[in-house]
């Protein structure tokens, strides 16, 4: 029997249920604050603005990867919290959700924060480096951009 589908999905998170929901920010927390080992503030307040989009990715339930668009207030669309399960990266599950995030931010400027590591490729969906790198909870930080198109 084939394995199950893997399907993304994308929605405010106001709309989503609790159960979603909380997959989602769990999946958050168990990559940037427990396996970066940064203490931050993970639930930060953004996912309630009525403007953010969470895109998800999800197989039987369980949700693989994540990310999140925000509007900002220069017009600018912001991409960020991109996280991935350990057990399926490397699986183009990253390279879907940010596919859909550029379309979903059409005719708009495009802006994140790049772990450095991930600059390059970052690169391959048109994100240009807007700045000198920073160090952010201890991890080297890019700032890129994508024209709007």
């Amino acid at each position: 029997m084939p394995a199950p589908e893997i399907v993304v999905y994308d929605a405010p998170a106001a709309s989503l249920d609790a159960e979603t929901l909380y997959r989602i920010l769990a999946l958050r927390v168990d990559v940037f604050v427990v396996e970066q080992e940064c203490a931050y503030p993970e639930l930060d307040g953004r996912d309630l603005e009525a403007s953010t989009r969470l895109v998800w990715a999800e197989r039987d339930g369980a949700v693989l990867a994540t990310l999140r668009l925000l509007a900002e207030s220069d017009g600018a669309t912001r991409i960020g919290r991109v996280a991935t399960a350990a057990p399926v990266r490397g699986q183009g599950l990253a390279d879907r959700l940010v596919t859909r995030a550029l379309e979903l931010g059409a005719g708009r400027e495009i802006v994140l924060d790049a772990q450095t590591p991930l600059a390059g490729w970052y690169a391959r969906f048109g994100f240009q480096r807007r700045g000198a790198d920073f160090i952010e909870d201890g991890i080297a930080h890019t700032p890129m951009r994508r024209p709007a198109r």
